[in-house]
C-alpha cells in the first residue's frame, strides 16, 4: 500500500505538472492579424506604407506624425523600421546614421535619446520639420488606441527579443507583424512569440520550401514575394 501511495502521488505531480504546461501554453493567443490575413479570394489589394510614408513634403518617414497623416486619408498597412539608441532605447530610425533624416548626424546607437531629442527630421525633399525622431513604445501605444497595423522592421543591431517584448508590453499583439529576412530570423521570432503573425521572405521555389520545412505554422506566415512580380504559376 505505501509503494502504491507513493506511486500514485509520483503520477498525480507529473499530471499536474503536464495540467499547468497545458494551461500555459493554452493562454498563448493567436494574433487576431492570423484570422485578418488568412488566405481567401477578396478584401485585396490592401496598401503597404514602405517607412511609414516616403516622399511627402513636410511629412518625413518614420516619424509618427506621418502615420497619424497618411491615416487620415486612407487605411492601410504601415512598415516601420526600428533602431535602438545608446541607452536602450527603441526609436524609429531606417539608417544606421542619423544624417540623412535628421539635422543632426551620428550613429543612432552611439547616441542617447536625449541626444536624439535635440535635432529635428527632415523630409525626403529637405525641409527641416518640427517633429522628432518618435519612440517605438509611443508608435505602438497609437497603433493600439487607432486599431493601425504595423510590419515591424526590426534593424541588424536590434535583438528580435527586446521589440517583441516592447510589443508585449504596449499589448500590440493584434497590431504587428514582424518582419524576418530568412528562415532562422523567422524560426527564432516564432519561438519568441509564437502568437504573432510573421513576414517571411519567399521570393522563389527554394525560400518557400525551406519556410516549410522550418516547421511554423503556415497560419502564422505572411509572404513576402519581393519587389518584383515572380512567374503566374509562383503564386
Amino acid at each position: 500500500m505505501k509503494y502504491f501511495l507513493l506511486i500514485f502521488t509520483f503520477c498525480a505531480l507529473i499530471s499536474c505538472k503536464q495540467s499547468t504546461e497545458t494551461a500555459k501554453s493554452s493562454e498563448v493567443q493567436a494574433s487576431k492579424l492570423i484570422a485578418l490575413f488568412k488566405a481567401s479570394n477578396s478584401g485585396y489589394p490592401n496598401i503597404s506604407v514602405h517607412r511609414g510614408g516616403k516622399g511627402l513634403v513636410n511629412y518625413p518617414e518614420n516619424g509618427l506624425e506621418t502615420l497619424k497623416y497618411v491615416n487620415d486619408s486612407i487605411v492601410a498597412v504601415y512598415e516601420v523600421d526600428v533602431a535602438q539608441t545608446k541607452d536602450g532605447h527603441l526609436v524609429l530610425l531606417h539608417d544606421k546614421t542619423i544624417d540623412r533624416t535628421t539635422t543632426g548626424t551620428g550613429k543612432v546607437d552611439e547616441l542617447t535619446y536625449n541626444e536624439l531629442k535635440q535635432f529635428n527630421l527632415i523630409d525626403d525633399h529637405g525641409n527641416e520639420t518640427t517633429f522628432k525622431i518618435p519612440l517605438f513604445s509611443d508608435v505602438l501605444d497609437w497603433c493600439v488606441k487607432q486599431n493601425v497595423i504595423l510590419t515591424v522592421d526590426i534593424k541588424k543591431t536590434v535583438s528580435q527579443k527586446v521589440v517583441i517584448d516592447a510589443i508585449k508590453t504596449a499589448k500590440a499583439e493584434d497590431h504587428s507583424i514582424i518582419i524576418t529576412y530568412d528562415v532562422e530570423q523567422a524560426i527564432s521570432a516564432y519561438q519568441l512569440a509564437p502568437q504573432l503573425l510573421l513576414s517571411v521572405s519567399a521570393r522563389n521555389d527554394e525560400e518557400f520550401e525551406r519556410l516549410l520545412d522550418a516547421k511554423i505554422p503556415t497560419e502564422n506566415m505572411l509572404a513576402f514575394t519581393g519587389t518584383r512580380l515572380s512567374d503566374e504559376s509562383f503564386f
